[in-house]
Order: C-alpha cells, then structure tokens, then sequence
C-alpha cells in the first residue's frame, strides 16, 4: 500500500477543486454555439487529464 505524502494529496486536492470551481463558475451555456461548446469540452477534458495525471502520481501507476 503506498502512503501518501501531503504534497501528493495536495495536488489531488488542487486539481479536483479546479474542476470543481470550473464547473460552479460556468454560466448559462449558448448551446447553438459549437465554439462555445467545444472550449466547454477541452476545458473538462483537461481538468480530467490532470486529476487522473495526480490519482496516478500518488498511486505510483506508469505514465
């Protein structure tokens, strides 16, 4: 079992509180805008990206 360090946890806890304050911070979204849509998506996927990039960093899994 790998412990986690507080600087491993903190970047958990940081990169699930920006997606977490993207998606609260989002406004009515104009869904007849593909522009707006698709900035909406790359967004989401990267705050994904780098929540699963800090669960792999404190779980020691390869990149």
């Amino acid at each position: 079992m790998t412990h986690l360090t507080p600087v491993r946890e903190a970047v958990r806890v940081v990169a699930i509180e920006a997606a977490r304050a993207y998606v609260a911070n989002i406004r009515p979204i104009d869904l007849t805008n593909p522009g707006v849509l698709v900035g909406h998506l790359m967004a989401a996927e990267t705050l994904l990206m780098e929540i699963v990039a800090a669960h792999d960093e404190c779980t020691g899994a390869a990149a």
